[in-house]
């Protein structure tokens, strides 16, 4: 039996840990929203009647989300509403997408060591530190989603042979 009270302290809740993270704020509420639908997707006027804003207030935060490739927008045949949609395992789907704002932070600290131009100086050394970071947050992400994508086959392999044996 689903808690309707339960689930929209999750969605809020959720959201505002996300904002708190830096995530806007009716992007999260949207995001989390989406999660929790029991259907594929919503269309603004659902998400927006879920959330207790008008359909046009929803309107930023799904072209945000689509931006950052965690909802995908699925036109309705016949009509001018579209649904909104989470990509299948939408946190691995959007961090697989190589940032481009990695590369374009990446690159502006390139450019500002660079500027600085004493490689030796404390401004140089922070701003070279930080081309350094988001170097290897690129180089490294491909792995750690590798490692992701075998832990989440472990789980459903798990799943799989615990409903074979009537478990849940």
């Amino acid at each position: 039996m689903r808690d309707e009270q339960g689930v929209a302290d999750f969605v809020e809740q959720t959201a505002s840990a996300l904002t708190a993270a830096g995530f806007p704020r009716m992007p999260a509420r949207v995001l989390m929203a989406l999660m929790v639908a029991e259907t594929r997707g919503l269309t603004a006027q659902e998400l927006g009647d879920r959330l207790g804003v008008s359909a046009a207030g929803i309107s930023g935060a799904v072209r945000y989300l689509q931006n950052v490739r965690m909802v995908h927008r699925v036109p309705q045949p016949g009509s001018r509403r579209a649904v909104y949609e989470l990509p299948e395992h939408s946190w691995y789907t959007a961090s697989i997408a190589k940032n481009p704002l990695y590369d374009h932070l990446g690159l502006l600290a390139e450019r500002a060591v660079d500027a600085i131009g004493d490689a030796d100086s404390l401004a140089s050394q922070r701003v070279q530190e930080m081309h350094d970071f988001f170097a290897f947050i690129q180089k490294r992400m491909p792995q750690v989603l590798d490692e992701w994508e075998a832990e989440r086959a472990v789980r459903a392999a798990g799943d799989g042979e615990a409903e074979q044996r009537g478990v849940r």
